[in-house]
């Protein structure tokens, strides 16, 4: 069911140069929702590689909006939801492709589960291997001083080292987790409003972990199930490695200004700075000249501040 007049549910998906993965991600959405009366809004962050004349050709029923500039992911989902008078959101990447019922049984979750305010799915890659991704566990002291010593690196499937990946859990069953990834994120439209959607200082990465967080702080439980499964490549947009630790190192560096206690906070940053130092000097022992690390070190002024 995919008509848009009084939609219950309302897709946003946010573009930026992914032509073919956009339109493959709306052909299996398309293909695979049979019992929900969803619409669909794409915006496009002003593409250069025909994303929204191909989207506008293909798909006429789709909401699309052709934006000017790139401003980003959280920003761009925030003007899109503006409008949105569907009782329930999702926030879907461009670079997934949706499994048969998918959409359905995310949406039939969530309400049966109106204590996790935030609700998603499985991932897997392409290959069908799952891609652990669909959600994560909060960053805490321990995780960042696993992460820091290597005990993460070095036992990745243990939920003791590896908590924040949750190690070992092959998101086979439902659970309780702290985050949802942003690529398959459902919630209801008002709560994303009480919640003034995505908070604009997290240019790119960390937007869910912070709005998860502070959906936690109001007493919600956010939720994953093993029926809604999608395919999600990850990083379709940034190519870049280098450039995407320094963004996911200054999301998680205000995550944890704005999410830990004044006692705490700088002991974390104090185990983040850690983390990097040790993986430049593992770079320089092993004689990794072209090494991401040593770029990432070189830029240790503008991620330590976060966002």
């Amino acid at each position: 069911m995919t008509k848009s007049e009084n939609a219950e549910l309302s897709i946003i998906i946010v573009s930026y140069n992914t032509r073919e993965l956009t339109l493959k991600c709306l052909e299996t959405l398309y293909q695979n929702t049979k019992h929900t009366n969803f619409e669909v809004i794409l915006w496009d962050n002003d593409s250069h590689d025909g994303s929204a004349d191909a989207v506008a050709a293909a798909y006429p029923q789709v909401k699309l909006v052709r934006c000017e500039e790139n401003l980003g992911f959280a920003k761009a989902n925030n003007l899109a939801a503006e409008n949105v008078s569907s009782e329930w959101l999702l926030l879907l990447n461009p670079d997934t492709e949706t499994h048969p019922g998918a959409i359905d049984n995310l949406l039939e979750f969530s309400k049966k589960h109106p204590e996790a305010g935030i609700t998603g799915g499985r991932t897997v890659f392409p290959d069908g291997s799952l891609n652990i991704a669909s959600c994560w566990m909060k960053i805490t002291p321990w995780s960042m001083f696993c992460h820091a010593f290597g005990l993460t690196a070095i036992f990745p499937n243990s939920p003791l080292f590896n908590t924040e990946a949750i190690g070992g859990w092959k998101r086979d069953t439902v659970r309780k987790v702290d985050i949802v990834s942003g690529c398959f994120f459902m919630l209801k439209t008002d709560l994303w409003r009480e919640f003034g959607g995505f908070n604009l200082k997290y240019v790119m990465y960390g937007e869910e972990a912070d709005l998860c967080l502070r959906a936690q702080k109001e007493g919600y439980q956010p939720m994953i199930t093993p029926d809604a499964q999608i395919m999600h490549l990850v990083g379709a947009s940034t190519k870049n490695r280098a450039d995407k630790t320094v963004l996911v190192s200054k999301a998680r560096i205000s995550l944890i200004k704005d999410h830990w206690s004044s006692v705490s906070a700088p002991i974390g940053l104090l185990l983040f700075f850690c983390w990097i130092t040790v993986r430049k000097f593992a770079a320089l022992l092993t004689f990794k000249k072209q090494s991401q690390w040593h770029e990432v070190w070189k830029q240790k002024t503008s991620w330590l501040k976060g966002y």
